[in-house]
């Protein structure tokens, strides 16, 4: 049975963690688990650009998949999908809330630039909610990009991603 946002209740603190998730890293799960202690309900919100497919490891459906998996322990967690700006999604949700993740500086520049653009486009607040030392140096595209060579990345992706990665890299042999 899938967690979608369709059949939740709308009262509360309601939040939307959006982004790429290709795939789910740690970190990603730190900050979700954290804002999922904050507000009432979190739905991870994978956004996708029918321009950029060609660009993500996995297709919108196994991202959804992995997301599914990986967040099945958060009771108020949920997963959906949306193909155009944040803002409308926002709208169409009903929610105002928007929760982003920081590892360090250079990240809080650019997400400033976007949460000023949002709140101007939407009337949105973001949450900046920083990732825990830890996964500071943990990205989707390093995570890819070590799971090509055929290395190990158990440790900083929740099981559900890195059993997708074992998969789709299954034919990369390790160097001995």
């Amino acid at each position: 049975m899938s967690k979608t946002p369709k059949t939740l209740e709308t009262r509360g603190m309601n939040a939307v963690f959006p982004g790429s998730f290709d795939p789910i890293t740690s970190g990603h799960m730190d900050v979700l688990t954290r804002a999922s202690r904050i507000f009432d309900h979190v739905t991870v919100t994978v956004m996708h650009n029918a321009r950029k497919r060609s660009t993500h490891l996995f297709s919108l459906e196994e991202r959804l998949e992995i997301l599914e998996e990986a967040t099945r322990h958060l009771p108020n967690v949920s997963v959906d999908s949306f193909g155009g700006l944040l803002v409308d999604y926002m709208r169409q949700q009903n929610r105002s809330i928007i929760v982003r993740g920081l590892r360090a500086v250079s990240d809080y520049e650019y997400e400033l630039q976007i949460a000023h653009l949002n709140r101007q486009l939407g009337d949105v607040e973001t949450v900046f909610i920083m990732a825990a030392t830890r996964w500071s140096f943990v990205s989707s595209s390093m995570v890819r990009e070590i799971a090509s060579y055929g290395g190990e990345v158990d440790e900083i992706v929740p099981q559900a991603s890195a059993r997708a990665l074992r998969l789709k890299f299954a034919d990369v042999q390790r160097p001995e």
